[in-house]
């Protein structure tokens, strides 16, 4: 019965302090969504290209991303196409050739011009690499105007702001099929023929990167989808699109540094901590050590003075008389065989001293007298010197 009584009182005084703050919480708090948008992990990260290889996939084409052109790797088939994000200046002529002679075949590459960089503001030249030289691409670093780029939901849109506008001269075998530019400041955009193949070349790829921010740039918006697709539409769903991004993946140690803090940090604390623990210090703490004192000397002299600062000066006199009359023993056994005065004449003999000298050598200090007892023990040091 009173298992059951305790148990419904238990129950009750719940009830009474939950249900006031269950009521309390409902009134206080209101429930609300909120959208976060975190920062790109794993590849999306490095590849500028990633949203434009998923959105590839996800429409049935085969898409694949590498960080440099390597031909040899990948094995170009004609129809295929090849988005080449990579400073194209870098690539050596042999590498520039073969790209051209598999264009030939039927393939479709989409390069930009050489990247701007703070130099080129006051030098109009630009180092275009031999892949542009040999199509009659002429880079500027005119840069001080847009392209429009008018659709229907945004009549003010442009596109290639601050890149590398250029010129373009075509050799033998390659003609220009389409062209975006103006009078003033050179093209944007240009679709190039050569044989089966074709070749774009435009100012830069930025439409067809990841965004920073939804809505705002990348393929996020709308106009840069179209344009991003009008671009690849050449060899569209006909073969592989190869997307050379041009950048290499982060190595282990920028991602242990990077994303591994919670782990080294905590460890290398403890790892300076227990340094600190066990360096040599430059001073200690703790007083330093006694250090041992062994002169003879030094220990009489304090055993001395402890005996006088507490009132035993009779057992220092003692002690001196004593060692005078062992020496009297075996100096002058007869004078120490006797006592009283004749001790005393016969002393005084034996120094040449005064009997009042002796006597008073031999005669114990009062307890308290210290200029007494120092010079009893300076006499009696004396006469034993003198034996």
């Amino acid at each position: 019965m009173r298992t059951r009584l305790r148990w419904l009182l238990a129950v009750a005084l719940l009830l009474v302090v939950a249900v006031p703050l269950t009521i309390l919480f409902l009134r206080t708090h209101e429930r609300v969504t909120r959208v976060e948008t975190l920062p790109p992990q794993g590849e999306a990260r490095y590849n500028p290209l990633y949203v434009l290889g998923q959105a590839l996939r996800a429409d049935g084409v085969e898409a694949n991303a590498r960080p440099r052109l390597d031909l040899t790797a990948m094995a170009l088939q004609p129809h295929d196409t090849v988005v080449l994000l990579q400073d194209s200046a870098a690539l050596p002529p042999t590498t520039a050739r073969a790209l051209l002679d598999w264009v030939e075949r039927g393939g479709h590459l989409i390069v930009r011009t050489t990247p701007l960089t703070a130099d080129d503001a006051a030098d109009d030249t630009a180092d275009n690499g031999p892949l542009l030289d040999m199509l009659g691409v002429d880079g500027t670093s005119r840069r001080n105007a847009c392209a429009p780029f008018h659709v229907a939901d945004d009549v003010n849109h442009v596109e290639f702001c601050d890149s590398r506008r250029f010129d373009v001269d075509p050799p033998t075998g390659i003609r220009v099929a389409q062209a975006w530019r103006d009078e003033e400041h050179g093209h944007v955009f240009v679709r190039l023929r050569r044989a089966a193949g074709t070749v774009d070349v435009l100012a830069d790829l930025n439409f067809m990167k990841n965004s920073a921010a939804p809505g705002v740039d990348g393929l996020h918006d709308k106009a840069h989808r179209d344009l991003a697709r009008y671009v690849l539409a050449p060899n569209y769903g006909k073969g592989t699109v190869w997307l050379v991004y041009g950048t290499r993946p982060p190595s282990l140690w920028q991602r242990v540094f990077h994303d591994g803090w919670p782990v080294w940090v905590p460890l290398l604390l403890a790892l300076l901590g227990w340094l600190w623990l066990r360096a040599q210090r430059m001073g200690s703490l703790l007083p330093s050590p006694a250090v041992e004192r062994r002169s003879l000397l030094e220990h009489v002299r304090a055993s001395g003075e402890h005996l006088l600062r507490y009132g035993k000066a009779p057992l220092l006199y003692d002690a001196v008389r004593q060692a005078f009359l062992n020496r009297l023993r075996r100096r002058a056994p007869t004078a120490a065989a006797l006592g009283g005065d004749a001790r005393i004449h016969a002393i005084a003999t034996l120094l040449q001293w005064s009997h009042d000298r002796v006597r008073i050598a031999l005669q114990p200090p009062a307890a308290h007298d210290v200029a007494g007892l120092r010079d009893r023990i300076r006499l009696l040091i004396q006469m034993r010197n003198l034996l």
